[in-house]
């Protein structure tokens, strides 16, 4: 059976360097990350006469969704050739839409795939000094607004997505620690590839 894996999380959690280690050790496996997807959405804002801003309401209006609908889109037609589909998203809204995941589960049973979600579980603080230390324009607003972001952002692991009769559709990643990691890492490989 093919497999669509969402690795997902608020922002800075180490979600792109988790999925490009994943994929670099799965076998058959196509890496998606919407942020290749960032290049479009910030002519969007040139074109419309906008401020870059990722957390704005025309941002909200305008491109999140859409970015989200392409990067599905494009795991879709990628299940057509390989085994599995690795998305690097945060999905954070998404995944805690129980129609929103139960139209894409029924999207996947058509393309005879299964949908598997990792949690990076990432302090928050070690968040925030990532954003520090990336020193990206798309974290600048969040940095300058910590506390109204922060507020607005929920790092709890979705638990309902938890089937208990089964053991790989939510994975949690502990991210706060390199041994976290490594341990993570290991726990994690050993699910998929069984």
């Amino acid at each position: 059976m093919k497999r669509l894996i969402l690795v997902t999380s608020p922002p800075a959690s180490g979600k792109t360097y988790i999925s490009k280690q994943l994929a670099r050790n799965l076998k058959h496996v196509v890496y998606l990350d919407k942020d290749t997807l960032i290049v479009l959405s910030k002519q969007i804002f040139v074109v419309a006469g906008q401020e870059y801003n990722r957390s704005s309401d025309f941002f909200e209006s305008n491109i999140r969704d859409y970015e989200y609908s392409a990067i599905v889109d494009l795991a879709m037609e990628a299940l057509e050739y390989d085994d599995i589909v690795l998305i690097n998203a945060p999905f954070t809204r998404e995944i805690r839409d129980t129609r929103y995941m139960n139209d894409l589960r029924e999207k996947l049973i058509k393309k005879n795939a299964k949908l598997t979600i990792i949690w990076v579980q990432t302090d928050v603080e070690v968040c925030r000094q990532r954003m520090i230390e990336r020193n990206s324009d798309r974290d600048r607003w969040k940095l300058d607004n910590w506390e109204e972001y922060i507020s607005g952002v929920n790092f709890d692991i979705p638990e309902e997505l938890d089937d208990p009769g089964c053991n790989d559709d939510l994975l949690i990643f502990k991210n706060s620690s390199d041994a976290e990691f490594q341990s993570s890492m290991r726990e994690i490989l050993d699910i998929i590839e069984s």
